[in-house]
């Protein structure tokens, strides 16, 4: 989304980068980084950690100690806590606030909906579903339980079903390219040339303003690695910009790698949206996840052709 602070990178870091591209692309790719764009690689200052979260999350400790409070306000309190522990990527104290948060009242819906996300992220699918289950259970139009649990039920190798939920979740806003990209990784591995169809109609629906339209273009093989990366710098305004839309370019980019069976390359991209920072992004997320099921299994995925 958010781009720029300009294609200042510091010379070493550039090495760095492509040193490692280098060492993970078999012999075969020795060339790949001349001819794919890797080498105009644009690289953000991760995102820092906001100190007003910081300073909340120890007033939020602090009033925990000290204020005589309700079961009901201790949940609340111990909830928004945990909003900000996950802001800040401390994922586990955020789990143990939103579990505790839920013993005191089991209604809260959020706190079910980040539960499941965690359980998602270390692979106990199972859990996952329980947890996205008890969203629908208690408030059937939240359409993120439907994301989420789809994302769940995609890692969990139920692509049938996850489809089901991104096309429902897609319904509701076919505008947005991040509903539809979701959807087409999923269609993707049940047929890949009836999600390509699909995806070609459905993007019609995307503004051409909007900067992720650029993913839909590059896995319906209408723009190449290269370009979609020389892209990544337009209509930028911030560093800010420019972390948020590195976060979610190098993660679909990781996943249109992967889908060329560029594992190595594929696996770069993932690390490179997870040294964004940007902790709230579903990209971020699931970066992580992408690299252990990789490191722990063979991906095998039918190749999108790419333009010269």
């Amino acid at each position: 989304m958010n781009l720029f602070f300009k294609k200042v990178v510091h010379l070493s870091l550039i090495y760095t980068i492509l040193l490692v591209q280098g060492c993970a692309i078999s012999s075969t790719h020795q060339d790949y980084s001349q001819s794919s764009g890797l080498e105009q690689l644009i690289i953000a200052e991760p995102t820092p950690v906001n100190y007003k979260s910081e300073i909340a999350i120890a007033r939020y400790s602090d009033f925990l100690t000290r204020a005589t409070l309700t079961d009901e306000q201790t949940a609340k309190v111990l909830f928004d806590r945990g909003v900000l522990y996950d802001s800040v990527g401390l994922r586990t104290l955020a789990r143990i606030d939103f579990t505790q948060a839920l013993t005191l009242n089991n209604r809260l819906v959020d706190a079910y909906n980040f539960l499941g996300i965690y359980f998602t992220q270390v692979r106990e699918f199972s859990q996952a579903y329980e947890k996205f289950d008890s969203v629908l259970d208690l408030k059937p139009n939240h359409e993120y339980a439907h994301l989420n649990r789809g994302i769940a039920l995609y890692y969990g190798d139920r692509p049938d079903l996850a489809a089901l939920d991104f096309a429902t979740f897609h319904h509701s806003k076919q505008s947005d390219p991040y509903r539809l990209i979701w959807l087409y990784l999923a269609e993707y591995q049940i047929n890949p040339e009836l999600a390509k169809n699909n995806l070609t109609q459905r993007a019609s629906l995307i503004s051409e303003k909007t900067w992720a339209k650029q993913v839909v273009y590059l896995y319906l093989g209408e723009l190449s690695q290269k370009q979609f990366i020389r892209n990544l710098s337009h209509d930028v305004t911030s560093n800010k910009v420019l972390t948020d839309r590195l976060c979610e370019a190098y993660f679909y980019l990781g996943k249109y790698n992967q889908m060329q069976g560029r594992l190595g390359a594929a696996m770069n991209f993932f690390k490179l949206s997870m040294a964004t920072n940007v902790y709230e992004f579903v990209e971020h997320r699931y970066a992580k996840l992408e690299l252990d099921l990789m490191r722990t299994k063979k991906v095998t995925l039918p190749k999108v052709n790419e333009p010269s």
